[in-house]
Parts: C-alpha cells; sequence; structure tokens
C-alpha cells in the first residue's frame, strides 16, 4: 500500500477565501462577454463549497477547496456547479488542496455529478478519476477528474458526497410533523439550542409518552447526527430511522410503544451552512469540544450534554444509548466504534449491540468495528460520555462510508445512494428492537401456527 503520509496542515494561503460567486473562467487576452466553453462557477449556495479556480490550458483547471472557516487545515468537502458549458466540451478538474492523505479517492470512489433534467446523483466513472502526488502542486495529493458535458444549457453540479442543507432538514420535519399526527403525545418537534448563527437545534422525541410517570422507568435512546457538517451521509441515516419511527410499521409501532427516541438530526447547522466540512462557524471541531463545553462557545452540545446527564439522573427515564452518527472517509460499510472497559460485565454488555446490529445489516463490516479507550479522542461524544454518564450508558459512534459497502461473503463493493443510507436507519430499529428482547424489555411475541390449505 502507498505510504500517504500525515494530513496536509498546509493550506497554502487559502485560509481568507470565500466560495466562488458566479466566477468565470476566460482564457489569457480575452475580455467583455464571456462565450459559450468559458466556464462559469458557483458555490455560493446552502452546503457549497470552492473558494478559487485557475486556468492551466484550454481544458485543464485548477481547483482549490474553501478551508474550513477560521480553521483552515480542514479541507476535504467540496460541492459546486458549472455552467456556460459548450456541446461536447470535455476538461479535466484537478482539486489539489485536499488535506487527507488517505482517503476513499484512493480506491474506488469517485466524484458525484448531476444536472439539471437528471436529477439523480451519479459517480463519474473510475477510469476518468486519478488520485495522485503531484509535485507540481508542492507534493500535495490531487483529484484529478476528466468530464464531458454532453448538454450545453445545463448547470452541472459537482459534489465530494450528496448533499444535505440544513434547509432541507427543515422542510423535512415539517412533513414529518404533518405524518406523525397520528402519534399525538408520542411525537414532539422542540428546539433544545441554538447556534452561534441563531439557528435552531431540533430535538425529535417519539414514543412512550403514554408511560412516562409509571411504576417503571421507561428506556430512551438518544440518536445525533451532523456534528461534522461535511458528513452528509449521517442525515440520510436520520431521515431513514425517523421516517420509519413515525410509520405503521410494527416494528416502529412495538418499540414506541416501550422506548423514547430523542433524535438531534444536525448538531452543526452553521457549520452545514456554510460549506464546512468538520467545524462549525468559529472554527472549532465540536466532537472534540464535549469535554470542555460552555454555552458561549458551543452551545449545541452543551444543551444536549445537560439533557443527557438530566436524563440520566432521572426518576422516570433510563438512558440506555447514546449514538454518534459519523461517515468515514477512508473505510466501508458500516460499523461501531465502541469503548473497552475494566468492568468485565459492563464491557459484555457494551458488545451486545453492535453484534445485533451486524446481524440485521447487510451492509455492516466487522472488520472495522473497533473498541478502545483512546486518550486522544477524550474530547468526542463516545469517549467522553461513557465517563461522564453512569454506567448504564452505551455510549457508541456508528460511522457509515462516504462511498459504499460489501456484500457478505463478497469484495464487490456497491456504493451507497441516498436510500441505501436511509435503510442503515432501519437497520438501527431492527437491531434496538433485538436488543430489548434480549434483556427482556419487550417480551417476543410467539408466533401464531400458520394454517394449512385445508384449515383455510
Amino acid at each position: 500500500m502507498a505510504d500517504f503520509g500525515e494530513d496536509s496542515d498546509d493550506s497554502d494561503g487559502e485560509s481568507g477565501m470565500g466560495n466562488l460567486n458566479r466566477f468565470i473562467v476566460r482564457p489569457p487576452g480575452h475580455s467583455g462577454k464571456a462565450k459559450k466553453g468559458h466556464l462559469c462557477f458557483d458555490a455560493s449556495f446552502e452546503t457549497g463549497n470552492l473558494g478559487r479556480v485557475d486556468l492551466v490550458n484550454e481544458y485543464e483547471y485548477d481547483l482549490y477547496i474553501r478551508p474550513d472557516t477560521c480553521s483552515p487545515r480542514f479541507r476535504f468537502w467540496f460541492n459546486f456547479t458549472v455552467d456556460n458549458v459548450k456541446q461536447d466540451q470535455r476538461v479535466i478538474f484537478n482539486i489539489v488542496n485536499i488535506n487527507k492523505g488517505r482517503n476513499l479517492f484512493n480506491g474506488q470512489m469517485t466524484p458525484l455529478v448531476k444536472s439539471t433534467t437528471r436529477s439523480k446523483w451519479q459517480r463519474i466513472p473510475k477510469e476518468y478519476v486519478f488520485y495522485h502526488k503531484s509535485f507540481s502542486h508542492h507534493g500535495h495529493y490531487v483529484l484529478s477528474f476528466s468530464f464531458g458535458f454532453d448538454k450545453e444549457d445545463e448547470v452541472f453540479q459537482f459534489a465530494m458526497a450528496p448533499p444535505y442543507s440544513y434547509s432541507r432538514l427543515q422542510t423535512f420535519l415539517s412533513v414529518l410533523e404533518s405524518k406523525a399526527s397520528h402519534l399525538k403525545e408520542n411525537f414532539k418537534r422542540e428546539t433544545i439550542a441554538n447556534t452561534l448563527q441563531n439557528r435552531k437545534v431540533d430535538q425529535l422525541t417519539v414514543g412512550a409518552a403514554n408511560i412516562i410517570g409509571g411504576s417503571k422507568k421507561i428506556r430512551t435512546v438518544a440518536v445525533m447526527a451532523r456534528v461534522h457538517p461535511g458528513e452528509s451521509p449521517t442525515s440520510f441515516v436520520c431521515q431513514g430511522l425517523l421516517e420509519i419511527l413515525v410509520s405503521s410499521n410494527a416494528l416502529a409501532t412495538i418499540l414506541r410503544e416501550n422506548v423514547v427516541f430523542r433524535i438531534f438530526p444536525m448538531l452543526n447547522p452553521d457549520g452545514v451552512f456554510v460549506g464546512n466540512y468538520r467545524s462549525n462557524i468559529s472554527g472549532l471541531d465540536l466532537n472534540r469540544s464535549w469535554n470542555m463545553a460552555t454555552p458561549f462557545s458551543h452551545p449545541t452540545i452543551h444543551a444536549i450534554l445537560e439533557m443527557l446527564k438530566s436524563l440520566d439522573n432521572s426518576e422516570n427515564e433510563q438512558l440506555d444509548f447514546v449514538i454518534d452518527i459519523h461517515a468515514h472517509s477512508s473505510l466501508n460499510g458500516c460499523f461501531i466504534y465502541g469503548n473497552t472497559y475494566e468492568d468485565v460485565y459492563r464491557y459484555e454488555r457494551h458488545i451486545l449491540f453492535p453484534k445485533l446490529l451486524s446481524a440485521s445489516a447487510i451492509d455492516y463490516a466487522k472488520e472495522n468495528t473497533m473498541f478502545n479507550a483512546d486518550t486522544l479522542k477524550n474530547g468526542t461524544a463516545r469517549r467522553y460520555l461513557c465517563c461522564a454518564l453512569s454506567s448504564k450508558v452505551n455510549s457508541y459512534t456508528l460511522e457509515v462510508s462516504f462511498h459504499g459497502y460489501k456484500l457478505k461473503e463478497s469484495d464487490f463493493i456497491i456504493p451507497y445512494t441516498e436510500e441505501s443510507y436511509k435503510r442503515c436507519g432501519l437497520s438501527l430499529m431492527k437491531a434496538f428492537l433485538e436488543y430489548y428482547h434480549c434483556i427482556g424489555v419487550i417480551p417476543i411475541q410467539p408466533v401464531k401456527e400458520i394454517p394449512t390449505k385445508r384449515e383455510k
């Protein structure tokens, strides 16, 4: 395997770049109105990211990712449009300042593309994509891909992964509220905090409201997503989970009757909005800040942390799970990162859920599952919450690949789509049901005897 070295902190002085706004690239010496074929680049939209374009020659362009705001070393997410193309115009785009040396572009992953009349994201064929170390770009790794514009009046959009914006989430949650009207008091949407730019962080509470305050503690599951804004696949996983959870599906119904789900679908709306990869608007990596969260600098995770501690000490609810969903840039499949404990009984209980998820998810990658007590990750939700909360709480990171997954006993990689990301949410629900079956919270219903044809 090639040596990809450390992630690059060198941003080539790009930290002051903003997103391009209808930037037309003209050949040297040309002035006046742009002609067809003088490409127009734009990233001045929600989740957009492209900071600079240099014309190399008639066919080739160097593209620079805009670094995260106030954090120039994070440069991986890109999302931009190109228009004013000429029929059958062929180009080479070089994304020259990716900071992550080791990532899935070195394998089979390729950029996504869609256009005005073809709204479904597609992967650019691998034979047109190259990930290589370029000495003409200060030894950085460069993602190069060739592309042919086959329709002149189309707007083409390129992205690292399928985008999922803050506005899209708000629209989805409004639709979800109307779909969940049949649940009445078993569904509630509220704002748990506001971001530094005053965007709201939603909390969805689903299930079991009718038995809260009863003689026994109600079991509670907390699920969080999108603390890293560039990890858009996590929003599709969360949407899939919410869609099944409010449906009339038998699995969802029995879970709602016995468990309360508290879902936080987007922890970093500011970073999502501006098109950052990892940071919030002030340049902080929120998933390295749980152990130092303050209401001023980290209002979203601070509010969630206080709520989780309150649940953990509640007389009415027992917090069983905190699951933080992330997207992985160098591994395929979905898998769990868990913790290790000196208490062997706690550890045995902790490894049960990943085993159940492995059985329910066709895309689960057992070989990537890991349990550790890495001190370098003490600021993450998984590591901090396993110490800050009581021993009853299982704290995990659920990782899902930016690219794809392998079916069991196969080496063929199937690229994820928006729908297959949502299916991960269904797999989570199945694993929760099996877990609560295993510990006796939800009784296993006996299977009715199937009648014979004669009996029918």
